[in-house]
């Protein structure tokens, strides 16, 4: 055994400790924020719900099947991703990504290329460094999302349909269905499926149907955004905690590993130590049987065999 690998392995040990101080507090920040995420997704489901509810009100009408929401505008899509600002969170971004890049690929094969709104570092770095040009980004919102910053991508959105050459809007986030159920989804928002209905509406609009949803656009884009960010927040944390909670558990089984090493190497200095000893001593006591029969020529001391 190397002189010094005991000390070696001990610094080691501590350092594995230090790291896994990090990721246990990592793993107990994030289990906090899922709870807080949780309640506020139950609090802006309903006025999400209740939107999309209004919309398919209107669009029962025969005046509002013929709007643009319903049956698309221009010819090129517009595709808002949502990430997240941070890493250590597993497969994550990861997932979100990948899916981003099937949606992009199979939407460039058309005449017009896609338009991009990057939400949250890790996409904007990504997309950067694959050469794809953004038409907004946002970083630092995507840890504790609010209603503004929902809006603000909304306005990004809404800015990018001012030319009239969006006709197309699709959502790439992490849905969050529950502790164990989080899946990434790319759902188109516009141009919306009608809904099928049984018989007629009873609702009179005023004003016209078509000038309602002008109006009603920009809400709803803020409700269904506000509540992807939201899921995708509470699923990141989620992700987070899973990948800390691993590490520490790795960081506990690679400390044991060391420290069983280190009491070998602890016990191979004792052996050596030992040995050298026995060897000494062994080497003492025949220097003094040599010299105790120096002086007799009669008698003659073999040496022993090793």
């Amino acid at each position: 055994m190397p002189a010094g690998q005991e000390r070696i392995l001990r610094r080691r040990i501590r350092s594995i400790q230090s790291t896994q101080k990090i990721t246990r507090a990592m793993e107990l920040i994030a289990a906090s924020r899922i709870v807080r995420a949780q309640l506020a997704i139950a609090a802006a489901r309903p006025y999400a719900e209740r939107m999309s509810e209004v919309v398919s009100e209107i669009a029962a009408t025969p005046e509002a099947k013929g709007h643009w929401i319903f049956a698309g505008g221009g010819e090129r899509p517009l595709v808002v991703v949502l990430a997240a600002d941070r890493g250590l969170s597993g497969a994550f971004n990861i997932s979100v990504l990948r899916t981003a890049d099937e949606l992009l690929r199979r939407l460039s094969r058309r005449a017009e290329p896609p338009s991009v709104i990057a939400v949250g570092r890790k996409a904007v770095s990504y997309f950067h460094f694959n050469g794809r040009d953004l038409a907004e980004r946002f970083e630092g919102i995507s840890d504790r999302p609010r209603f503004e910053d929902a809006q603000k991508v909304v306005a990004a959105i809404m800015h990018e349909m001012e030319g009239g050459s969006i006709g197309e809007i699709y959502l790439v986030s992490t849905r969050f269905s529950g502790m164990g159920s989080q899946k990434v989804q790319a759902r188109r928002l516009v141009p919306l499926d009608l809904p099928e209905r049984e018989g007629t509406t009873v609702f009179e609009f005023e004003p016209e149907p078509a000038q309602i949803l002008d109006r009603l656009l920009p809400r709803w884009l803020e409700a269904e955004v506000y509540v992807a960010q939201l899921e995708s927040a509470a699923s990141f944390h989620v992700a987070q905690q899973r990948a800390m909670k691993a590490a520490t558990d790795n960081a506990d089984e690679l400390i044991k590993t060391l420290r069983r090493a280190m009491n070998r190497a602890r016990q191979d200095s004792i052996t050596t130590e030992i040995m050298e000893i026995v060897g000494g001593a062994e080497a003492l006591r025949q220097t003094g049987r040599s010299e105790e029969f120096a002086g007799r020529p009669d008698i003659y001391v073999f040496p022993e065999a090793s």
